[in-house]
């Protein structure tokens, strides 16, 4: 299992972080577009480490077409040596239509093909054969040789989706290399429910997706009220009473819902009983939760990224826990 870190958002800290990440022993480090460009930060971390798997987690596709991701992902590529790992997402309605005032529709059809634009792009420009994309969403038809990029002997990045959904998922299985689980999540949700999905529609010769989860940790008691925090405001998300309901918890689902519409926030945070902490996180020492972390997904995911909600410190936060994970 590959452990990744977090960069922390603003480019004054990228360099730091990818340093420190690369020399504990991290395999990779993903930067996120909540508040910053998804691709600049890639760029720094990539001129000042050597060995370090570098990605976005997650950049908004539909606030982008296919071909200028094309670009960007590519430069990356070449750039870092091969190591950029291409993490994108949809994000939902609102954000695309108000925020990126940008088209949404069938997201889940439209990230398939902006996925399979991508790669009709990469193509043509690696064998020099006429580019022709054409498609409900995404026609590319033009390319001269002049717009060209230079050659990049690194192959295509890999790339990863964010899934949730089943429509999604079965999205991701078809077309892309790893899929981004959701952090609000149980193993038995993901050996049950996600994992099933994926493999019954991956194409037969395909390499197995690779899974890579962002997981909940809490190391002290301030970590602890921070998770169920955390998970009660997920909890109140529609789209997620599914990872409630395999359990028998739906109705706190409508709970943290209705609670939520009324703007009483800190009433839902007691709703998350500890054995739906649990569930979704590992709790204790850093040998207690590398050992945890290691029993519930060590045979089911490829990467994992420790995810303390609300952390503003840089890899260096998780320096034991990489350790004791590695000694496991």
């Amino acid at each position: 299992m590959k452990i990744d870190a977090r960069l922390r958002d603003g480019l004054e800290h990228v360099a730091e972080d990818a340093r420190t990440a690369e020399e504990l022993g991290f395999d990779g480090a993903w930067n996120s577009e909540n508040k910053a460009d998804a691709f600049l930060p890639i760029a720094v971390g990539a001129e000042h480490t050597t060995r370090l798997e570098l990605g976005s987690s997650v950049a908004i596709a539909f606030a982008r077409t296919p071909m200028t991701v094309a670009y960007q992902a590519v430069d990356l590529q070449r750039f870092s040596r091969g190591r950029f790992v291409l993490g994108l997402g949809s994000q939902v309605r609102p954000h695309v239509q108000r925020r990126f005032s940008m088209p949404w529709s069938k997201p889940a059809a439209r990230m398939k093909d902006f996925v399979v634009a991508l790669r009709a792009i990469w193509h043509a420009w690696d064998t020099g054969e006429r580019l022709h994309h054409r498609s409900e969403f995404y026609d590319h038809t033009l390319m001269t040789p002049n717009f060209v990029p230079p050659e990049n002997p690194y192959g295509p990045p890999t790339v990863f989706l964010a899934a949730v959904g089943p429509h999604m998922l079965r999205t991701t299985a078809e077309v892309a290399d790893g899929l981004f689980t959701h952090p609000f999540l149980t193993e038995r949700y993901l050996r049950e429910v996600i994992i099933p999905e994926v493999e019954a529609h991956r194409g037969e010769g395909m390499a197995p997706l690779q899974i890579a989860l962002s997981a909940f940790v809490a190391l002290d008691d301030a970590d602890v009220e921070a998770v169920r925090r955390q998970i009660s405001f997920y909890g109140s998300t529609p789209a997620y009473r599914p990872v409630l309901e395999l359990h028998g918890w739906g109705d706190l689902q409508t709970d943290l819902n209705t609670l939520s519409k009324r703007g009483r926030w800190d009433e839902m945070v007691p709703l998350v009983t500890d054995e739906i902490l649990e569930s979704m996180c590992s709790v204790g020492t850093e040998k207690e939760v590398a050992a945890d972390i290691r029993r519930r997904y060590g045979s089911l995911a490829h990467r994992i990224r420790f995810n303390r909600p609300g952390d503003t410190s840089g890899p260096a936060r998780f320096a034991g826990l990489v350790e004791a994970l590695r000694g496991s």
